[in-house]
């Protein structure tokens, strides 16, 4: 069951903590799951944080380092000497360990590594700073269990014995030749029913899936999720084994890249937080802000040489708002279909066709569209039927083109290398927003004869 953090227990820890009462405060969050602990902690202010870190055990604290969220966790390395952050990363996988390591200041990271008391540990970590995070070779951890294609299946439960020692969860054997290059698997039902004296190379199952060190952080999410997969084993450029990615990496992967997603869509261009300062939101909102006002004075241009319009057909300039809105809608619909196509990996066919399926869905849903508003507008808004087929036809066309326009502009922006989630923001909305108004218009003008 999740433990909520009430405001009461969290008054009940800054009191121990004024009062100093360290035992009661480590018998009061002894079964408390460090991940909560880390909530606890992102409530104190940062002295309170810092006292509470330093009073628990280590091998607790390390994983609630891994938990708290990057400001906190910046101010409680901060008060910590190298050497005691040094402890705290021997009780962490290498992965993590590099992670912590890579948001130090340059200077620290050297002193840091330095204090790592397993040498071992501290060679694998600095392996893992070398490449890039965004690929698998940064998501990668060196933790794994191997066994030699040569060795027979006693040689290969020995060793595995001593590897499982320094691995938290055994999710798969992988066997590799004298080169150390990848060259499959093992079942653990075929090692238990298996003679000791059998040769691996007679057991072992050669079809695995793996990556690359290079191989983008989101594509390694795209595999493990299209094959269930639980964990991923990561090669270097000559195919030899150099360690294996989770799937509690790849969810954190998923995550960061929808919530980019989700902020580009809403026409922020940098990841922020609530929590970030006013300077750090605006550069982040400000750009698309500008870019909206200028369209907003692209549509007011358009609309002004349609001015005669508006002194003959007042009443076409009380539907503006109507269609403007039609097409922002279906531009923002269409386009986040095919964004989520694109991320899932599941656009299949070629544009034409899937531009062809566009217009005929948004002819039938406009057609049902025009049918109401030609109705509603005569009988509700008391319009004339010329109005009335003037609008209808406009919205018709414009939703038409505003699903062209979804659906192509993602597919381009993927394309060319751009995140295509870009296309269901502001951008999307805007470049709608003129065309609806210089269609609307224009077909007014066909219509009605001003």
């Amino acid at each position: 069951m999740e433990f909520k953090i009430s405001k009461d227990f969290i008054a009940q820890i800054e009191q121990y903590i004024s009062e100093n009462r360290e035992e009661q405060l480590v018998t009061l969050l002894e079964d408390i799951h460090f991940a909560d602990i880390a909530e606890i902690m992102g409530e104190l202010d940062s002295s309170e944080a810092s006292y509470l870190f330093h009073i628990l055990d280590s091998e607790k604290t390390a994983e609630i380092l891994l938990e708290l969220d990057e400001e906190v966790r910046e101010k409680i390395l901060k008060d910590l000497s190298p050497k005691e952050i040094a402890e705290e990363l021997d009780e962490l996988s290498t992965d993590d360990a590099a992670d912590i390591i890579a948001e130090l200041p340059e200077d620290k990271k050297g002193e840091v590594i330095q204090e790592l008391v397993d040498a071992e540990h501290a060679k694998d970590i600095v392996e893992l700073l070398r490449y890039d995070e965004d690929t698998a070779g940064g998501l990668m951890g060196k933790e794994l269990v191997k066994v030699n294609e040569n060795w027979n299946v006693l040689t290969c439960v020995r060793e595995m014995r001593v590897q499982a020692e320094n691995v938290q969860r055994v999710h798969s054997i992988y066997v590799v030749d004298d080169e150390g290059r990848l060259k499959g698997r093992l079942s653990l039902k075929d090692l238990l029913v298996t003679s000791t004296k059998t040769p691996i190379s007679e057991v072992y199952i050669p079809k695995v899936d793996y990556v690359k060190v290079t191989t983008p952080d989101v594509e390694v999410a795209r595999i493990m999720q299209k094959y269930d997969l639980e964990a991923i084993p990561v090669v270097d450029e000559l195919g030899r084994l150099v360690g294996r990615i989770t799937i509690d990496d790849i969810v954190d992967v998923i995550k960061e890249e929808a919530d980019k997603d989700y902020q580009l869509a809403a026409g922020i261009s940098q990841d922020v937080e609530a929590d970030d300062s006013i300077l750090e939101l605006t550069r982040a909102r400000l750009p698309w802000l500008i870019l909206a006002l200028l369209g907003g004075f692209v549509t007011v241009k358009v609309m002004g040489i349609f001015e005669p319009a508006m002194k003959n057909h007042g009443e076409l300039f009380f539907f503006t708002p109507l269609i403007a809105a039609m097409a922002g809608n279906v531009g923002v619909q269409s386009s986040a279909i095919i964004v989520q196509g694109l991320a899932n990996n599941s656009i299949s066919g070629s544009l034409f066709s899937r531009l062809v399926k566009e217009v005929l869905l948004t002819l039938l849903n406009g057609s049902i569209l025009a049918l109401i508003l030609i109705l509603g507008s005569h009988f509700l808004l008391d319009v004339s039927y010329e109005v009335g087929l003037t609008v209808s036809v406009s919205l018709v066309s414009v939703i038409v083109i505003a699903s062209l326009i979804g659906t192509f502009v993602p597919i381009l922006l993927n394309k060319v290398g751009v995140d295509p989630a870009l296309a269901t923001g502001p951008f999307i909305t805007t470049s709608n927003d003129i065309c609806g108004i210089l269609i609307y218009f224009s077909i007014a003008k066909v219509i009605l004869g001003f």
